[in-house]
């Protein structure tokens, strides 16, 4: 993978008592002694379930620091599996098994929900989507839309709880927690959003469960990757005249992808993105960063990431 300097898009780390690495589409993970976890957020973009060629300066700073916020922020109503953060790109926690579905809430019918709205269904993942709603449109109450699990290059696929129980994929006493926890931190992030002038629309959790059987959330959470956030200011008069919604996520990039004929369906190719594009898609994840967590971004380091964050984690293991 070529990648200008500036940018972190593959990690070949040898930390000490490191017994495997797990690459996600974004996050590579690190088995310390099966104790912790060293989880290192890196540059690359991942939409449609396709991560692109190039990476993005300073993305996955900007997801490791507002994940880190927004579990300080919440760690009062749901336990997680955060340590440390020895580095700007860098989360160290507690290795859990992680469980196999992500829960999916949802505040308003945007996204994949509009998109299977549009086609006619009715039902996501089991649950009612009512008559009459309008892309965008807020649900009478948050829907919770679990997906599973996908394996690297694979899609995730939707689900409903009653197939999650009847498969065993989680048991009934696991997944009530899972629920509980998913509404007690959608109701506070919607908050958070809330007080940034921006509205929470959907997001994604991921939890797991530590050595001694207790259930935390693992993962992001909050971040323009996870999220959907739309700006609160003008949010009505844009719904009433029919107007898109002015979005703080990643939908910009796939919107740009769909326009350049790319929905990662088999056959397409991802269209090139120019050192042009993809400046302004870093400005726009620090744009991001900024509105959502009301703080100035501040750039770390970035003339040798390997280096930096291998000094790092080599310091905190110590």
């Amino acid at each position: 993978m070529a990648e200008k300097n500036n940018t972190i898009t593959d990690t070949n780390f040898n930390f000490p008592g490191q017994k495997n690495v797990y690459k996600g589409k974004v996050r590579e993970v690190y088995n310390i002694n099966d104790e912790q976890l060293v989880m290192i957020a890196t540059d690359r973009l991942s939409a449609f379930d396709v991560v692109m060629p190039k990476g993005i300066p300073y993305k996955g700073q900007i997801l490791n620091q507002i994940a880190t916020k927004m579990m300080a922020a919440t760690e009062d109503l749901v336990p997680n599996w955060l340590t440390a953060t020895p580095d700007p790109n860098v989360a160290v926690g507690h290795l859990c098994e992680p469980f196999k579905v992500e829960m999916v809430i949802r505040g308003y019918m945007s996204g994949h929900a509009a998109r299977e709205y549009k086609v006619g269904k009715r039902m996501l993942c089991g649950v009612p989507m009512p008559e009459g709603m309008k892309e965008n449109d807020a649900f009478p109450e948050p829907i919770i839309t679990p997906a599973t699990k996908a394996e690297m290059g694979d899609h995730d696929e939707d689900i409903s709880r009653e197939d999650i129980l009847a498969k065993g994929i989680v048991s009934e006493e696991d997944y009530i927690i899972l629920e509980d926890y998913t509404r007690k931190l959608f109701q506070r992030g919607s908050e958070i959003a809330d007080s940034r002038g921006l509205i929470l629309v959907d997001t994604k959790y991921e939890f797991g469960k530590t050595k001694d059987g207790k259930i935390v959330l693992i993962d992001e959470i909050h971040t323009p990757d996870s999220s959907r956030y739309f700006y609160a200011d003008g949010y009505q008069e844009r719904q009433d005249k029919g107007e898109a919604q002015k979005q703080l996520s990643k939908e910009f990039v796939r919107q740009w992808l769909i326009a350049n004929d790319f929905q990662g369906l088999e056959g397409q190719t991802v269209p090139f993105m120019s050192d042009e594009y993809i400046e302004t898609v870093s400005e726009r994840y620090i744009e991001l960063y900024e509105n959502i967590t009301g703080e100035t971004f501040v750039k770390a380091d970035v003339s040798n990431i390997q280096e930096r964050i291998e000094k790092n984690v080599l310091e905190y293991l110590k």
